[in-house]
């Protein structure tokens, strides 16, 4: 049982690092520590910040008096690893090796992953990851995409999915191995997922170039479009890449990702924000309803989640276009750092076996 333990969190982002300490059933000590963009700009590459990173999470553990030997475990989230089925992973030195290597892609996540595997082995604490990014449960027909030198690719918001799904699954008093749902994850990025019976077997690459526009990012475009725009001679790969995940979707069309700002900007008479703003809702629309097309009509319950669901314009106009769908429940906020510590307390109360990285 989990009752005494003590599991620290850690939730390496690109400009910050959320750690927390959670015990008896809640989170005691959630904390974000920010990191200057001047100070990030020191560092050639993200392995060089290995040390600030690390020293971030003793600096907080000595801040709040808690000595490493009281902890009994470490929870971090995944980083990119190759694609793996949903669970909850060791961080091992296979793992450790595809971080590394940035075949899979690169992201502070990967060094905070080495912090608390490096942590685990000084002071002999198991270390955990618990459903990584790259977290791959397709069917095999989602993987296509028409074209045999690219496959669909499963890259989306799995931990904030995951755990939104058994929260929801639990509320409506069923096992989340049981139901079918559909999940959408809004925030920077969107994603949507098809949870079968818990497996998401189809989602899209909500990372660079699937499924609605969000905020920053420019979801699913008319290829030729695109190509066109690639050998036009005025754009960099580097510059079309930004235009696919950081900046395009609200910030290309409105110059900026705050909702609230949006939602403003609407209220005062600003057309062309009411338009884009209603063009990102029927995009996410489109794409739950592609989802229960997958499910084949059998749906349990939608699930929306993410830091848009405390939006209530966007909410409003988005339950109109789904509730005949199924029943509709939101789940406001990333939720990332609960994720890690629940993944952790069912290893321990014996509810969900470990994976092993292979």
């Amino acid at each position: 049982m989990t009752e005494n333990n003590r599991f620290l969190i850690i939730n390496p982002g690109s400009t910050s690092t959320k750690i927390g300490l959670y015990s008896s059933g809640e989170m005691l000590i959630n904390e974000s520590v920010s990191h200057s963009a001047e100070k990030l700009k020191e560092f050639k590459t993200i392995w060089d910040q290995y040390d600030y990173r690390k020293a971030a999470i003793l600096d907080f553990l000595a801040k709040h008096h808690i000595a490493i030997a009281e902890i009994t475990a470490i929870a971090c989230r995944g980083g990119n690893v190759k694609p793996i089925p949903g669970g909850i992973y060791p961080i091992c030195n296979a793992m450790i090796k595809d971080m590394k290597s940035g075949v899979y892609g690169k992201h502070p996540t990967n060094v905070g992953g080495l912090v608390a595997f490096d942590l685990g082995k000084q002071f002999d604490i198991p270390v955990f990851t618990l459903d990584p990014p790259m977290t791959d449960e397709l069917c095999t027909s989602a993987r296509y995409s028409g074209i045999p030198q690219i496959e669909r690719l499963s890259s989306f918001h799995a931990l904030n999915q995951k755990a939104t799904a058994r929260k929801i699954a639990a509320e409506i008093g069923k096992p989340y191995e049981s139901i079918n749902m559909i999940v959408a994850h809004m925030g920077g990025g969107i994603s949507v997922g098809a949870h079968r019976k818990g497996k998401i077997i189809d989602v899209n690459n909500a990372l660079d170039g699937d499924g609605p526009f969000s905020p920053e990012r420019a979801g699913s475009l008319p290829a030729g479009d695109l190509v066109k725009m690639c050998f036009s001679g005025k754009y960099s790969e580097i510059e079309i890449l930004k235009l696919l995940t950081g900046g395009g979707g609200l910030v290309a069309y409105l110059g900026t990702t705050d909702v609230v700002e949006i939602e403003k900007k609407i209220a005062e008479g600003n057309k062309k924000a009411e338009e884009v703003f209603a063009a990102m809702v029927y995009q996410v629309a489109k794409e739950i309803g592609a989802c229960a097309v997958v499910l084949e009509g059998e749906i349990d319950a939608i699930a929306l989640t993410g830091s848009l669901v405390y939006s209530k314009t966007m909410m409003k106009n988005l339950q109109k276009k789904i509730s005949f769908i199924a029943p509709i429940h939101l789940n406001p906020g990333e939720n990332e750092m609960l994720a890690l510590a629940e993944g952790v307390v069912r290893y321990f109360n014996g509810e969900q076996k470990l994976s092993v990285y292979a």
